[in-house]
């Protein structure tokens, strides 16, 4: 299923131009890759914050520009740090029965067994890289976690097929795992050093005492 986000070529000079366009709502990028050579375009910022917002950025989205549509995916989205607004995007033009690859989130779902027993639930991986048609590419990968018991791990070679894409990152790095709390191992070593202490100081009590 592909978005539709309507665009209009632009003219890079005069600088003025950029700010004008801005100024009255519209975002700033370029579209480029199969059959369409590198064009600058504006567009509605508010249409496509809600396409990603709703869809992801891995979204196929149909680019109307100049009478015709082409399909595109979303290769590079600069946002800005300090405000919720686009700086610049790049769309890449693309075969529809061409496999691609791009990057998509890792979401766990559930609540872990071994964490209601104490444990702490450990993501080191965020992200696998897919490839798919660009109209199968996944908006996140789901992986759930509720049979995950203290010392259990997963990784990438664990996270479920789909027949609509594959997994391209490599299998053995791990994605998550179930750990013992931190906090309470360090009570559990406080603890176990509080006899030693008392050994410790009965000890230099019965020195004293002998030598008196």
């Amino acid at each position: 299923m592909s978005v539709t986000l309507k665009v209009e070529e632009r003219e890079v000079r005069p600088r003025s131009l950029r700010k004008q366009l801005r100024h009255e709502g519209k975002a700033l990028g370029v579209v480029y890759g199969y059959k369409v050579e590198s064009t600058p375009i504006a567009f509605d910022e508010k249409a496509l914050i809600k396409v990603v917002r709703e869809h992801g950025e891995n979204a196929l989205v149909a680019l109307q520009i100049g009478g015709k549509k082409v399909n595109t995916l979303i290769n590079k989205l600069d946002m800005d740090i300090f405000t919720p607004t686009i700086k610049h995007v790049e769309f890449i033009a693309v075969k529809m029965d061409e496999e691609t690859e791009v990057e998509t989130d890792i979401v766990l779902v559930g609540e872990a067994a071994g964490a209601k027993l104490g444990g702490y639930l450990s993501q080191t991986l965020f992200k696998v890289t897919v490839a798919a048609t660009p109209d199968k590419l996944p908006e996140r990968v789901e992986v759930d976690v509720t049979n995950l018991n203290l010392g259990d791990s997963l990784s990438v070679s664990d996270l479920p097929e789909e027949k609509e894409y594959r997994i391209v990152t490599e299998g053995d790095i791990q994605v998550v795992a179930v750990v013992e709390s931190t906090l309470e191992a360090d009570l559990e070593e406080a603890d176990a050093e509080e006899p030693a202490e008392a050994t410790e100081e009965v000890s230099t009590e019965e020195q004293t005492e002998e030598k008196e």
